[in-house]
């Protein structure tokens, strides 16, 4: 690792770049000297009958090196004891990174050092090393350096997503799953986030995937079929009956033959089709999980679809399904009235075909009511009216939301997680009916409408949606203020109602966002909670009416103030990263 700062008198890896140093006799005799060149803090050795020159900052985090120890050719860090093979400067650690080390001359009497060598490799190549190497070993530090090293070279942010795809996908042999989860949610809200947080997030999804694969098997791949000569529907049909009967192998085959023979929306569609076969797998995740994989691939790129798509079929076929379930069969059979409603959709598709669907005053209220019958009765008659799966998926996952803001803190804790299920899975149906036509996308409505009356109990009584008519405080100062709220627990109302006051004051959406981000990446966030912010702002983005995002923003402040604060670890080595990289003394820190 080399920089291109160049001496007054020549061009980096010129002759001309030597300077001199130090006195030849002087450092033999100290065996060490620190000396300053051009901006340079340098090391030099004199060991085993030769000069050494390094830089006098430990790569790891940035204790001087001449208080460090030599010996047998090796350096040796006392803060963290990373060891560095001399001559060269590559370290035996792979947590501590290489030291650069420069040529060294005797001339005359005199040491001199070249300060400004050729580089080994360019920055990229050498950041995205350290990414895969931060991946692999699950070090944080390295991940977040690597990122910070990788944007600073201008390198893209689909690239650290791609590294982060591929490394999630091939080496957890149960496919996907919170970390990819966590790296797709953090891909999406990029345009969000105030530019300094972008790298933090990109880092909190790599770190997820890290942790995700320690100590997993790697997944071995399928191949497609040779032939060529097989429909859409077959395909669709094979792939859904491999799912039926948990056959992974059998399911990755057909998915590949439909990867390297259908266009992107037939292959969404089948997955789609296969993910609502049966009722709100795994609680709403397998289908949250399918759509996040074809989401991560809007952002690497489609050509990596056969990667990256095969991880999910261990979601669809080892998931629970909610028909096994007590809570959805007694005392009401609600897998029974859902099946039953499933068989005519066909039917009640073509008779709204060509219909413009007009929502009832009422429909929100009845999505949110106590009685199953009257929801499904409201669903079935909108669609025979013309509603599109995409309108009526939007009505439900605006229900969800409501759930979340109005979510009683009296109850466990834990059911924080119930409602937050419902809405990550409404949310995600809605997506998937923006990006594929698929009849089989009314299911996922249907279930995702009975998911939101089994979470009735938890708004009894529900909490008042907070409302401000009009305010004339500073949005800047809420802003602050809803971060300070952050700081104590169980602030959930006063979280909700700052956001609610912010909109009243007339604050600009995006900067509640950037806030929210913040608020969040500087948090040792769980799975869901990083979950819950994606899910919100995408809902914000959807609505347009404008209570409605408000209230989007609402929920997602309500759940974060029942989730924070945290140790703020994560937080902790994203900042020693950052200062590393501005080039400050860590060590020299209270």
């Amino acid at each position: 690792m080399a920089t291109d700062e160049t001496s007054d008198s020549g061009e980096p890896g010129t002759d001309q770049s030597f300077v001199r140093v130090a006195d030849a006799d002087e450092l033999r005799e100290e065996g060490r000297l620190l000396v300053n060149r051009n901006g340079k803090s340098l090391a030099l050795f004199y060991h085993e009958g030769k000069f050494r020159a390094v830089d006098n900052r430990c790569p790891h985090m940035g204790f001087p090196l001449t208080e460090g120890s030599v010996e047998d050719g090796i350096l040796t860090c006392h803060w963290h004891h990373a060891r560095f093979e001399l001559s060269c400067g590559d370290t035996f650690d792979p947590w501590a990174d290489d030291v650069q080390a420069f040529p060294i001359e005797e001339r005359d009497g005199d040491v001199y050092v070249n300060i400004a060598p050729k580089r080994d490799a360019p920055p990229e190549e050498h950041w995205t090393g350290r990414l895969e190497t931060g991946l692999e070993e699950n070090l944080r530090l390295v991940v977040a350096k690597s990122v910070i090293g990788l944007s600073n070279a201008d390198v893209p942010d689909s690239e650290p997503l791609r590294i982060g795809a591929a490394f999630g996908t091939r080496y957890r042999e149960q496919g996907w799953s919170s970390g990819l989860t966590i790296h797709s949610c953090m891909a999406n809200v990029l345009p969000d986030l105030r530019a300094d947080d972008r790298q933090r997030a990109l880092y909190t999804g790599l770190r997820h995937v890290a942790s995700d694969c320690q100590g997993e098997s790697p997944r071995f791949d399928q191949p497609s079929f040779e032939t060529e000569d097989v429909s859409a529907d077959r395909l669709k049909k094979w792939f859904r009956d491999c799912v039926e009967v948990r056959d992974r192998d059998g399911a990755e085959r057909c998915l590949q033959t439909a990867i390297a023979t259908l266009e992107p929306g037939q292959v969404a569609e089948i997955l789609y089709t296969a993910a609502t076969d049966h009722l709100y797998l795994d609680a709403g995740h397998s289908f949250d999980f399918v759509n996040k994989s074809l989401e991560l691939l809007d952002h690497i790129g489609w050509e990596h679809a056969d990667t990256v798509l095969p991880s999910v079929i261990p979601r669809l076929t080892d998931a629970q399904r909610s028909e096994e379930l007590s809570s959805w069969t007694q005392p009401i059979d609600l897998a029974e009235l859902l099946f039953d409603r499933f068989d005519q959709l066909g039917k009640l598709v073509d008779a709204g075909n060509e219909k413009t669907w007009n929502e009832p005053e009422n429909f929100t209220e009845i999505l949110l009511s106590d009685d199953p019958h009257e929801i499904l009765d409201a669903l079935k008659d909108a669609i025979r009216a013309g509603a599109t799966c995409e309108e009526l998926a939007d009505r439900v996952s605006f229900a969800s939301l409501m759930r979340v803001a109005q979510f009683g803190t009296a109850n466990e804790f834990s059911d924080w997680n119930t409602v937050h299920h419902t809405l990550t899975y409404n949310n995600a149906v809605q997506q998937a009916a923006k990006r594929a036509s698929s009849i089989a996308l009314y299911r996922g409505v249907l279930a995702g409408a009975m998911s939101v009356y089994l979470d009735r109990f938890l708004n009894t009584p529900p909490t008042p949606v907070p409302t401000i008519d009009s305010s004339d405080a500073n949005p800047e100062d809420l802003r602050e203020e809803l971060l300070e709220t952050f700081d104590e627990e169980g602030n959930v109302n006063a979280a909700g109602a700052i956001v609610a006051e912010h909109f009243s004051a007339g604050g600009d959406p995006d900067d509640l966002k950037e806030t929210l981000g913040r608020a969040l990446l500087r948090e040792d966030a769980g799975f869901h909670t990083l979950q819950n912010l994606e899910a919100s702002f995408a809902q914000f983005d959807l609505r347009e009416d404008e209570e409605e995002k408000e209230l989007a923003l609402i929920s997602l402040a309500r759940y974060m103030g029942a989730h924070f604060p945290t140790r703020r670890e994560a937080e902790q080595t994203y900042v020693i990263a950052d200062r590393l990289n501005r080039g400050e003394k860590i060590h020299e820190s209270s």
